[in-house]
């Protein structure tokens, strides 16, 4: 039975896809748990710290790049569209693009519902006049967007390099679902991080204060939290390296040094040494990014990079289908 959860006085059923995707993934070798499950309500909070420390240069380049270049973005998109933000988080950046494209709507997407209720409530004190409609759900599939927006021209936004944080073979399929999602004609904001030395790229995901390894860590304490788990905190570490095979950044939580646990009464044993792998982030360089859209079935129409070119903004769109060649 799926263990019941009591948070600020609801009780909640934990997600059973949350656990099959725990007990399958502790059970698989190598051991892997799908990132999306770092983002309960405190892991989003962790997440949002992440975004402000120093070494953590995506965040900041890309806000650079929008406010640099949003008009540019309005003037292409034109007035009048939806704009649909997947795995919306805080919606930090969403301001500087509501502000300029004169959107008929926003359409704000996340799996933490918490939190998505808490962001939009904020962009719509900020948008008094622009009708906010939250949608909480997991936007790896094709997602009914509200009736409201149905017939309206959309814009999809989806900053942050999050699109990384899959392979390339899942990135595809994301897209594909984005498209489908928003219709031929749409078009999509996407922003993608660009292949940099190797040093930078792990302080960025290992942080000297050590918010990154709690971000890591807290996923350990979700499963003891919502599936019964007697997983040894103390026993594992943060580890990020660079994977340069896969151009990606790794993390994993490593066991320091055997140990043994149960998750919902089902044993587990990990060797020292021994890691679960909790998160990729891949590196695109500009003709990746470019293939990888239109693999997804979008076309690129123009893109915006920072001066020393660590990050990339493009804007694509969902042209209709050409005949080969």
């Amino acid at each position: 039975m799926l263990k019941r959860e009591i948070e600020d006085g609801d009780v909640t059923l934990a997600d059973p896809a949350f656990r099959a995707d725990v007990l399958n993934g502790l059970a698989t070798r190598p051991r892997a748990i799908p990132a999306r499950w770092f983002y309960d309500r405190r892991g989003s909070e962790l997440f949002e710290a992440i975004t402000d420390l120093p070494e953590y240069y995506p965040t900041r380049t890309e806000m650079g790049i929008l406010r640099d270049r949003v008009a540019e973005v309005a003037a292409l998109a034109g007035p009048g569209r939806a704009v649909v933000e997947f795995g919306s988080g805080s919606s930090t950046k969403t301001p500087i693009v509501l502000g300029a494209v004169n959107p008929s709507a926003y359409v704000p997407i996340d799996i933490s519902g918490d939190f998505l209720r808490a962001s939009s409530a904020g962009i719509a004190a900020a948008f008094p006049g622009l009708s906010v409609l939250p949608l909480e759900g997991d936007f790896m599939h094709r997602i009914a967007l509200p009736p409201q927006v149905a017939s309206l021209p959309k814009l999809g936004f989806f900053p942050g390099s999050t699109i990384g944080n899959m392979t390339p073979l899942a990135s595809t399929d994301l897209l594909r679902a984005m498209r489908e999602s928003l219709g031929e004609g749409a078009m999509l904001l996407i922003g993608m991080d660009r292949v940099k030395d190797e040093q930078t790229l792990v302080r960025a995901y290992d942080d000297a204060q050590g918010v990154t390894a709690a971000f890591n860590l807290n996923l350990l304490e979700r499963i003891n939290r919502e599936l019964d788990g007697t997983i040894p905190l103390d026993k594992f570490r943060h580890v990020a390296r660079w994977n340069d095979e896969r151009s990606r950044i790794e993390m994993h939580l490593e066991a320091c040094e055997d140990v043994s646990f149960t998750v919902e009464g089902r044993p587990f044993a990990i060797a020292a040494g021994e890691t679960i792998h909790t998160e990729n982030s891949h590196k695109y360089g500009p003709r990746d990014a470019r293939l990888l859209l239109r693999a997804g079935g979008w076309t690129p129409i123009a893109e915006w990079t920072d001066a020393a070119d660590q990050f990339a903004l493009i804007l694509a769109e969902a042209q209709a289908p050409r005949p080969a060649p």
